[in-house]
């Protein structure tokens, strides 16, 4: 008969080097685990491709809001050009209608005809036109500038040198850059042949200067 040693209990043989209920370190658990690295590495390039593609049209998208917003900024400036030409067309219209009571109210002032409630409603209506726009030009002695300039009387004078506006039979209208009627005019021209008059006075201190000189 053999006997049993209290307390100690055979166990299974364990591979020499390998601890109890323990795994090799390196080695990998599963197929998924081994081919992780690499499966990292493609996720990452298609991100970074999306991404890309991303900006791209972010770039594209923005590029068209830009030109949009130009085009924009365009057609406003253009509308706001047209309507301004517009309103300005409109009210030269209606003011070339008044031109002719502003010139009854200009020949009545000349003849101080302008008195009483006449001239309170002859003012008025200066004032209205003049807040539209409506600018008087035309002046005796300025030159004549066949731009804004009609003459309706020509004559010679020997104290001009050059055509000269010597009357003005009716005063010219703008407004802003736009002449809605020029400025009819009475021109005087230098004498043909007749040396200018500040020719004339040099060559006459010329002389005089000349005739004092001592010899």
């Amino acid at each position: 008969m053999t006997e049993e040693t209290p307390g100690f209990e055979e166990k299974p043989d364990v591979p020499s080097g390998t601890p109890d209920g323990a795994e090799p370190k390196d080695a990998p658990s599963s197929p998924e685990e081994a081919a992780s690295p690499a499966g990292d590495a493609v996720q990452t390039v298609g991100l970074t491709a999306q991404l890309d593609q991303v900006r791209t049209a972010l770039n594209e998208r923005t590029g068209d809001l830009q030109r949009l917003q130009a085009e924009y900024q365009n057609y406003r400036r253009r509308v706001e050009r047209d309507r301004a030409t517009v309103k300005e067309i409109a009210v030269a219209g209606l003011l070339s209608d008044l031109l002719p009571v502003l010139d009854d109210v200009g020949r009545a002032r000349d003849h101080g005809e302008l008195v009483g409630g006449f001239k309170s409603v002859a003012e008025s209506l200066e004032t209205v036109a003049a807040k539209l726009g409506l600018q008087q030009f035309g002046k005796e002695g300025e030159p004549f500038d066949p731009t804004i300039h009609e003459a309706l009387m020509h004559s010679y004078a020997p104290d001009v040198t050059e055509t000269t506006c010597v009357a003005i039979l009716q005063p010219g209208y703008r407004i802003g850059e736009r002449t809605i009627r020029p400025a009819r005019v009475a021109v005087a021209e230098p004498q043909p042949g007749a040396a200018p008059a500040a020719a004339k006075e040099e060559k006459a201190t010329d002389e005089e200067s000349g005739g004092t000189e001592e010899v």
